[in-house]
């Protein structure tokens, strides 16, 4: 790797890690960027997933303030997380990717709608339980979430593209809380779908090192640029930001 692909490979782990902290979708910098360099897509994929992990950790630091209070959900979503991951993991080494990856934009489309009407249909869920005699709900999103959790983290272990939108949108739409907060537990859960995903291809994968340690480093810098930017937004900025960024996840799927 020449010292420009290196400077390029650097910038583009420092905006994946801000942009995974805000809303996820690092992903869609970072791999392109690793290709360009010559890298084959899964040494790529593996690289990228396991330089990515230092960074999650990073952005979920910079929000510990909105994690304070939110143990008990952590565990019980992170459980469920961390087998996903490692059933993505698996599936990335065993499947053909034109099977998974069909499926793909249709997962970020729908949660990007789920994102966009979330204050709706989380308005008219609670009108809906109080009709029924009182708010009935699952506090922590019941078995709709792990659930859909599962599923979100098993494509995060696969790849991980707009994984963050996936979780945001799963959340936002099943949990009585702030999106900041949301967003604090989603970069918990990333850190855990990337460690054991990067877990599994540490034996089984081949990496590239230098890759790995550049976005490493710069996974860390964007997380806490990220954490700094992301917990100032509004969240009407914050839903537009995850819009846009997984509508460009789409598109830049579609093409490839």
């Amino acid at each position: 790797m020449s010292i420009w692909e290196s400077l390029a490979v650097l910038a583009a782990g420092i905006g994946a890690g801000t942009i995974n902290t805000i809303v996820g979708s690092g992903t869609l910098i970072t791999f392109p960027v690793l290709l360009a360099t010559g890298l084959p897509p899964v040494t790529a994929n593996v690289s990228n997933t396991l330089g990515l992990v230092p960074g999650s950790i990073s952005g979920a630091i910079g929000y510990r303030k909105e994690l304070q209070g939110q143990r008990a959900r952590i565990l019980r979503l992170g459980s469920v997380s961390l087998v996903g991951g490692l059933a993505g993991a698996i599936l990335l080494l065993t499947l053909p990717s034109e099977s998974f990856d069909t499926i793909v934009p249709v997962l970020i489309g729908l949660a990007l709608v789920l994102v966009v009407l979330q204050p709706r249909l989380a308005a008219a869920l609670r009108r809906r339980q109080e009709a029924a005699g009182g708010d009935t709900g699952h506090p922590d999103g019941g078995p709709a979430l792990l659930g859909g959790m599962l599923l979100a983290s098993a494509y995060g272990g696969y790849f991980g593209a707009a994984q963050g939108v996936l979780y945001l949108g799963l959340m936002g739409l099943l949990l009585r809380e702030d999106l900041q907060r949301i967003n604090a537990v989603k970069n918990v859960l990333a850190a855990l779908v990337n460690g054991v995903a990067a877990v599994v291809f540490l034996f089984v994968a081949e990496f590239d090192w230098t890759a790995v340690l550049l976005i490493a480093v710069g996974s860390t810098i964007g997380g806490q640029i990220g954490a700094k930017v992301g917990r100032r937004l509004s969240p009407t900025v914050l839903r537009a930001i995850i819009v846009t960024v997984g509508i460009l996840a789409i598109v830049q799927l579609l093409i490839s």
